[in-house]
């Protein structure tokens, strides 16, 4: 059961990357066939389940595109 949720504003991003550098579960990609409106390539959560709400990718995120959420266990 995931810890967190890690939410991306796909409009903000312009896909550095660096978000996908430090995420200790790896579960941020480059989408591939989706453009935002400014043209980048954002990131995406491919398995939100494995997340642990470290929090790394939204403290590195040089935009603040991405937010993470520690859930209760209640979901």
């Amino acid at each position: 059961m995931a810890k967190g949720k890690v939410v991306v504003d796909i409009e903000i991003c312009k896909g550095c990357e660096l978000c996908t550098d430090v995420c200790p579960v790896k579960i941020l990609v480059m989408e591939k066939n989706l453009l935002n409106q400014s043209g980048y390539l954002p990131v995406k959560v491919v398995d939100m389940d494995k997340c642990i709400a470290c929090g790394n990718c939204a403290v590195v995120c040089p935009d603040s595109a991405i937010s993470v959420y520690k859930l209760d266990g209640q979901e």
